[in-house]
């Protein structure tokens, strides 16, 4: 590539990435590519305009480690669907799972059984589900996650959704806030968060869940978060089941509507 060429280039994916880095939250860790057409491979990346050279994937959930670790996120559940390997040349879309607090810990087998990944075979999307090893989930270290993500597997930037149930709940409301720009549409799940703080996603397609008996989580969180939303013109849509306790995730998840909703989202 001539220098003239590579310089103008240089210009262009320094935009995008400094707008970007803008938009992002004030905890945020990921690296800030340097001023200089050097760093050319590192803006793309940072941009998610281009992604890596296509590497095969195993069909099915494997565990995966990052390859950034930092923060309390080491591992994750990876899903690729049938047909990956195959379509070199489409992205896929992605969607990211986060868990409660009962799967906190070491042991990643315990977030094949809860929420998402219990059911999602079969499914026409990639998941990623990352293991909080300790305390709450750190956006920040969701954001090291985020990056490699695009970086690493053959996604579409424009078709991320986010998911969580109970403490993923609460940070899938809270991450999407400070990065409403990461998201093609959120699904949080018996969580909530500060409703004064929802204009940030007023026009980010929103479908919440919540039960009303909800002994451990109360079903206001959701509410308030909600209607806050509606009090603005929010795209957002709330089911509410009567009861069924905590366990809201069950239901949402088996709700064949929920995943052409979902996917007929995108940025």
């Amino acid at each position: 590539m001539k220098k003239k060429a590579i310089k103008n280039f240089g210009h262009v994916l320094l935009l995008g990435a400094l707008t970007m880095m803008m938009s992002c939250g004030k905890d945020s860790i990921a690296p800030q590519p340097s001023l200089n057409v050097d760093n050319e491979a590192a803006a793309v990346a940072a941009t998610g305009l281009v992604t890596t050279a296509f590497t095969p994937q195993t069909v099915g959930i494997t565990v995966k480690k990052m390859d950034n670790q930092r923060g309390n996120i080491s591992q994750y559940l990876l899903y690729i669907p049938n047909g990956y390997n195959e379509k070199k040349t489409y992205r896929w879309p992605v969607v990211i799972a986060l868990h409660g607090m009962g799967e906190t810990g070491s042991n990643i087998n315990v977030v094949r059984n809860v929420g998402l990944p219990k059911v999602v075979a079969g499914k026409p999307f990639v998941m990623i589900a990352p293991q909080c090893l300790r305390n709450w989930w750190n956006i920040a270290t969701l954001d090291v996650l985020y990056s490699e993500i695009i970086a690493k597997y053959n996604v579409d930037p424009k078709r991320v959704y986010l998911t969580g149930l109970s403490m993923g709940g609460f940070t899938t409301w809270d991450w999407s806030i400070l990065s409403p720009q990461k998201f093609a549409a959120i699904v949080p799940i018996c969580g909530g968060s500060n409703p004064k703080n929802v204009a940030s996603i007023k026009t980010t397609p929103v479908w919440a869940f919540h039960n009303a008996d909800d002994p451990t989580v109360s079903v206001w969180n959701t509410r308030n978060m909600v209607n806050a939303l509606k009090a603005i013109g929010g795209n957002v849509k709330y089911t509410e089941n009567p009861t069924g306790g905590h366990n809201a995730w069950d239901k949402a998840y088996a709700n064949a509507g929920l995943y052409t909703w979902l996917l007929a989202q995108h940025k």
